[in-house]
């Protein structure tokens, strides 16, 4: 996928906006029955998270698979109980987008810094993380670099590790913060419920920096 066919799924969109308390959420239905849902911060102007529900036949919808940003709760029921899930001290990868970088967070990783190799594949258009020690590895793919057919490279990215946590940080290219405006722009065009009466425009304006 490239940088125009991107913004052209978007705009193929039947869109849905509307604030709840400081988020502003966007819900996209694709032709392909596809949906996806951002959450905006009203106060900030960045994603918060971003999630997608794919159908795989006519009789089922898939769960929301989320992209970045915290896992959207489920409400735990009495067969969620009794399925096995992931130890606590497990390796967990979450993700999040500042206005300057891409940043991905994998908690419960207790090895040193100079134990770890991170390394930026650009034809994948993905981050791999690997341990000295060989107790994990993790190729994460990136989304966003593949939306706007960008390879990444390694003097773009940082690492630290604190609190038992990998930090892992991206700079935006030029063309991702570009992608990103003209997504906002073609919202403009979204209804949106008002919420304390600021207008959808006014409230783009915060959310592109201007």
């Amino acid at each position: 996928m490239s940088y125009v066919e991107w913004l052209a799924k978007v705009r193929g969109a039947d869109k849905s906006s509307a604030i709840q308390g400081k988020i502003r959420k966007v819900h996209y239905n694709f032709p392909d029955g596809s949906e996806m849902m951002e959450e905006y911060s009203i106060e900030t102007g960045i994603i918060l998270r971003r999630a997608w529900k794919l159908r795989s036949d006519v009789f089922r919808k898939d769960d929301w698979q989320v992209e970045l940003g915290d896992p959207i709760p489920k409400s735990l029921t009495k067969a969620d109980s009794m399925m096995l899930c992931e130890a606590s001290t497990e390796p967990v990868l979450s993700k999040r987008v500042t206005r300057i970088a891409l940043e991905w967070r994998i908690r419960n990783l207790p090895y040193p810094l100079s134990t770890y190799t991170i390394t930026c594949d650009g034809d994948a258009r993905s981050i791999t993380v690997r341990t000295a020690n060989k107790k994990y590895f993790k190729k994460i793919i990136v989304p966003e670099f593949q939306r706007c057919n960008f390879p990444p490279k390694q003097e773009d990215l940082t690492v630290r590790h604190q609190n038992q946590t990998l930090i892992i940080s991206y700079k935006k290219p030029a063309i991702l913060i570009e992608m990103e405006k003209a997504v906002l722009t073609e919202l403009q065009n979204v209804e949106t419920i008002e919420y304390d009466n600021l207008q959808c425009e006014e409230l783009l304006k915060g959310l592109m920096g201007q």
